[in-house]
């Protein structure tokens, strides 16, 4: 039994680890440099945050922490406790850095509390989805514009960290408005365009642009408009009244073809991520039921040798109520014979045919009426 739940154990281990946390792939060339944003809730504000590297949470090694001098080697991290964002920034990327990092919150007296993990390609020639770009900035009213240019295939949406994505042609996060078009520039880049327009200060903040199973990061940085900037734009406006219409680009084409409003798109994203959680849900729950019917069955088969034994030992034991004749035994006749003569006593002193008596008692009657008679 030892055995079998110890089965259990590491069943119910894989399946906390296989639930545990979404995997982000992010591709970056060698030389290249990459940032990752890692966010966390308010009440680890005064926590150390830690990057590890790692295949398994076990073996999972230190490389730069907030208590500690925030660079090694390449890699710096830095904690924005206002924004509840920390972030790593890795430069000079070489083949070897390639691999599993996790962003993790140190918990004193616990386990720590693992955010998010990445998995980080290193690739000598172009990244399957990269940006020229991870920082852009705009004003407040304006609009931006950020490329990512891509070779892979599969789903393409902008999201904001921790929050709704954009999946079709076009939609809006938190007020702004945002359009997805897929163009291709004069190198035959392919390029999924994202346009933000309407800017809000709160717009500032980190987002995803994702392509299939790869993404990469973007932080976008709102500010207020000048005074330059305020009379430029109202100048503008004086000269030109009418509205521009937007170029459409010969190479241009909308990522789907339907206009779907953010609140569907939002709904999307959210199904698409409870199904992923339904199948691994289902996945962890057929092993269970796997490894419970082979506990089941192997403790059927230990335990019907010892029940077969116990019921071959109550047979031998048991007695038969009804023994067979003995014919050593004798048995005496003179109960059979008091019998008979209370009958003679009893009923007519005719014979009856439908009765057999013994010799002896109707020999005794006889003798009896002859001497009446006399």
């Amino acid at each position: 039994m030892a055995l079998h739940l110890s089965l259990l154990l590491l069943l119910l281990l894989l399946v906390y680890r296989i639930s545990a946390g979404k995997v982000g792939y992010v591709s970056v060339q060698t030389g290249g440099s990459i940032t990752f944003p890692c966010s966390y809730d308010q009440y680890y504000i005064n926590h150390v945050k830690y990057w590890c590297q790692g295949l398994v949470w076990e073996v999972c090694s230190y490389v730069v922490r907030t208590d500690h001098p925030k660079s090694s080697g390449k890699t710096s991290i830095s904690d924005d406790i206002n924004k509840r964002i920390f972030t790593v920034t890795m430069t000079d990327l070489a083949s070897c850095d390639y691999g599993n990092y996790r962003c993790v919150v140190e918990i004193n007296g616990g386990t720590d509390f693992m955010i998010q993990r990445f998995y980080l390609s290193v690739t000598p020639g172009t990244p399957e989805l990269y940006v020229e770009q991870q920082e852009v900035t705009g004003v407040e009213g304006g609009s931006v514009t950020v490329r990512c240019y891509y070779s892979n295939s599969g789903d393409m949406k902008w999201c904001r960290m921790g929050g709704d994505c954009v999946s079709g042609y076009s939609g809006t996060l938190h007020g702004t408005s945002v359009t997805l078009t897929r163009t291709s520039d004069a190198n035959n880049r392919k390029a999924l365009t994202v346009t933000m327009s309407g800017l809000k200060m709160e717009n500032t903040d980190w987002y995803w642009c994702r392509v299939g199973e790869l993404e990469m990061p973007v932080h976008i940085t709102v500010s207020q408009q000048t005074a330059t900037q305020r009379t430029s734009k109202m100048t503008s406006t004086t000269q030109d009244p009418t509205p521009q219409q937007p170029s459409a680009s010969p190479t241009a084409e909308p990522v789907q073809t339907d206009n779907t409003s953010q609140g569907d798109e939002g709904n999307m994203e959210e199904v698409h991520q409870r199904s992923i959680d339904v199948k691994v849900l289902l996945i962890s729950l057929g092993m269970l039921v796997v490894v419970t019917a082979g506990i089941l069955v192997t403790w059927k088969m230990w335990r019907m040798p010892k029940d077969n034994k116990a019921k071959d030992q109550t047979t031998n034991n048991s007695v038969d109520p009804f023994p067979e004749a003995d014919d050593d035994v004798t048995y005496s006749t003179v109960i059979l014979q008091h019998k008979t003569q209370l009958k003679g006593q009893t009923k007519s002193a005719e014979p009856d045919d439908n009765v057999v008596y013994s010799s002896l008692a109707l020999q005794v009657t006889t003798q009896q009426r002859a001497a009446a008679h006399q």
